[in-house]
């Protein structure tokens, strides 16, 4: 069982490494050596646990997607109503993005960059199907415009990622009102008028 949990703590100190590293460095400045080095574990253990480079920028993002999508809808319920529910999912998206500001990150520049695979992307895509059919469910019932998710993702999400980066440089600060606000402006981006 040690031996189990040593090969499972060196895993995770090598994603916690490639996170750090690419958030820091950026994909391409970040060499397998640097991941080795700062997970305190020899080059050739990576290949233990991820083919290549590649293979362990997808498992990483797809661990971190799993673990910000899992906070995202631990407290959503599919008997709300379509508001409450996108509240609920909008806030508990906020707060990760704004506790969990390295995850956050990582995710961030994963889906700006054109460096995952496409089967990693369309899996990431797939954790965030509890907000997908809550959207459908919207337009359905006539709440939230008809247009495509991408759209909607674009105008009620992808502004977080915005906020985070601006509050990490201490430009700006999201206390209460504030993040009532950006809810607000959310909500009002997606609803029908």
């Amino acid at each position: 069982m040690a031996k189990l949990q040593k090969s499972i703590d060196k895993r995770n100190a090598l994603i916690k490494a490639t996170i750090e590293l690419v958030n820091n460095n950026g994909f391409h400045a970040t060499p397998m050596s640097k991941i080795a080095k700062m997970a305190n574990v020899s080059p050739a253990t990576i290949y233990l646990y991820f083919e290549n480079k590649q293979d362990l920028l997808n498992k990483t993002y797809i661990e971190v997607k799993a673990k910000y999508t899992d906070y995202a809808f631990a407290t959503y319920n599919q008997d709300m109503t379509v508001e409450a529910g996108f509240e609920n999912i909008w806030k508990r998206i906020a707060d990760f993005k704004l506790n969990e500001s390295e995850n956050a990150l990582f995710l961030a520049q994963c889906d700006n960059t054109p460096i995952l695979d496409e089967p990693s992307l369309k899996q990431g895509i797939k954790h965030l199907q509890p907000l997908l059919d809550l959207w459908e469910r919207g337009k359905q019932e006539n709440i939230i415009k008809s247009v495509s998710n991408y759209l909607l993702y674009a105008y009620a999400i992808n502004p977080l990622s915005f906020l985070m980066m601006a509050q990490k440089r201490g430009a700006f600060h999201l206390d209460k009102t504030l993040l009532e606000d950006a809810y607000q402006s959310a909500w009002n981006s997606i609803k029908k008028i």
